[in-house]
């Protein structure tokens, strides 16, 4: 099972959520033919989730996604908030809990 997100910031916010059974891939901000490819091989058939940014580039990268992988299941940030990584931990696991993911969260303690 795989979350691709844009960067590394994105990824580090995620795993402190998520249980180490779900790979969390990066596209760094930007997809080429051999990344998507890369990819592609590298996740196979599994489960895919797409968590892009809600800004005109996070929408460009989820495009092009959306076609590599078009059985994804897609979750997405609030408008305003700064990105993935950006996005508060509260909102983020309401993401992953609509996704299904409710098994591979840890969840944080709130105070």
């Amino acid at each position: 099972m795989y979350i691709i997100v844009e960067g590394k910031n994105d990824r580090s916010r995620l795993r402190r959520l998520l249980k180490e059974d779900i790979k969390i891939e990066c596209t760094f901000g930007t997809l080429n033919a051999l990344k998507l490819e890369k990819l592609r091989k590298q996740i196979g058939h599994d489960e895919v989730y797409l968590f892009m940014d809600n800004d005109p580039a996070g929408k460009k990268i989820r495009g092009v996604l959306r076609d590599t992988f078009p059985d994804a299941v897609h979750m997405y940030t609030r408008r305003g908030y700064a990105g993935v990584e950006g996005t508060p931990d509260e909102y983020l696991v309401a993401q992953l809990e609509k996704a299904g993911l409710e098994e591979y969260i840890i969840y944080p303690i709130l105070y």
